[in-house]
């Protein structure tokens, strides 16, 4: 018997594939959980549960793809050598060592942000330098489980392609959501009649849906990419306020007696299933189209679809979430931390800026935002260029 014979079923998930998602989980719950905690109670120590989510996260990931670089290189049977990536005199699959290089960045980042908060205290942004280096951390390793389950599916049999696809669009919708909590401080509600905000929504969403939608051998891959991406949301933004709590950090602006929730999700299902039938138009599920030239007319496409869509129904759901219909544990409408004082600037849109508020007409909007046009088509053709890459991956 070959060694080959001895290899893994390509038409189940492996053990470490699993626990590579399980990280991945594990490390956006404790992202939402720690700016729920800094919102509610603030910094009282380094060993919160929180902290401990994400760390955990980063650990399982690390030890897991570790233990899978050392098995693969010293008893490794033909098969495993063939589908891995040599680095370092060791081998392993390409998302076995984008996970472990992401496992070093978060553990590396926990020494830094805790000295960063004894040497100046509260977050006053999401983007601290420490965080910085933990968010390429926790990226890479939604990044490499991306990639583990994409080289699980695409050796896949017809039979097996289905839940190997789903794997792939969960780990995509798990990145989808770690970079829309990156983007959270220009996601508020009352953000979302603001160029900036459709701009940076431009940037950052199709790129991710072109990408998961060409590769994945799925029906509907960025709808079920948004729906994993919702779904995580709105479970934490329901789970949450259900445990009391109080700040323990001054100054203290606002009464808090429960963990504050995220915010309501951004409505990606939309755009997200109109890109999907466009992607269907051009090509079969895993597939890049007959003619190259045919993803240049899809991303324009894309772009005017996903532009188009998001910013509809963001202008008219925003309005809701800033009035009192969404005040209620549903929709989490008017939910702020302790460190943020009432004030009437709860319930407008910021036009462009935190300090510049009120109402904006239909054509003013227009007149400054019209860049999530060509914004969205570079998102979108930088998308279907990494979706035909991933279409070979199988290491």
């Amino acid at each position: 018997m070959s060694r080959a014979a001895d290899g893994d079923n390509p038409d189940r998930i492996p053990w470490y594939l699993t626990a590579v998602l399980f990280a991945s989980t594990s490390v956006i719950v404790g992202i939402i959980w720690d700016i729920s905690w800094h919102r509610t109670i603030g910094r009282d120590s380094f060993w919160t549960p929180a902290h401990l989510a994400v760390y955990t996260g980063g650990l399982a990931a690390g030890l897991s793809c570790g233990w899978l670089a050392l098995k693969t290189t010293f008893s490794g049977t033909d098969t495993e050598v063939g589908r891995s990536v040599r680095m370092w005199g060791f081998r392993a699959p390409l998302g076995a060592w984008v996970a472990i290089w992401g496992a070093i960045a978060m553990l590396t980042s926990a020494p830094l942000d805790d000295w960063w908060h004894n040497a100046y205290g509260l977050d006053v942004e999401i983007l601290s330098p420490p965080h910085v280096v933990l968010a390429m951390g926790i990226c890479a390793i939604q990044l490499g489980a991306l990639l583990m389950a994409l080289s699980w599916q695409n050796r896949a049999s017809e039979r097996g392609q289905r839940l190997l696809g789903l794997a792939y669009a969960y780990s995509a919708g798990l990145l989808l959501l770690t970079l829309a909590v990156l983007m959270l401080e220009y996601s508020f509600p009352n953000d979302w009649r603001g160029p900036t905000f459709h701009m940076i929504s431009a940037g950052v969403y199709p790129v991710v849906f072109f990408a998961v939608g060409r590769a994945a051998r799925l029906r509907w891959p960025a709808t079920w990419t948004a729906l994993v991406y919702m779904g995580m949301t709105l479970l934490m933004m329901w789970v949450l306020p259900l445990f009391p709590a109080e700040p323990l950090l001054a100054p203290i602006l606002r009464n808090v007696d429960r963990m504050v929730p995220p915010e309501f999700p951004l409505v990606l299902i939309v755009p997200a299933v109109a890109l999907d039938l466009l992607l269907r138009r051009a090509s079969q599920p895993g597939r890049a189209p007959v003619r190259r030239s045919v993803d240049w007319g899809l991303a324009a496409l894309g772009s005017v679809a996903f532009v188009g869509l998001f910013g509809v129904v963001h202008w008219y759901f925003g309005e809701f979430m800033l009035s009192e219909g969404s005040r209620n544990y549903f929709f989490q409408g008017d939910t702020w931390g302790y460190n943020n004082a009432p004030g009437p600037w709860q319930y407008e849109f910021w036009n462009g800026g935190r300090f510049s508020r009120g109402e904006i007409s239909v054509p003013d909007f227009l007149s400054r935002a019209w860049w999530a046009l060509p914004i969205g088509f570079v998102s979108a053709r930088v998308g279907l260029w990494v979706g035909n890459w991933m279409l070979a991956v199988r290491r």
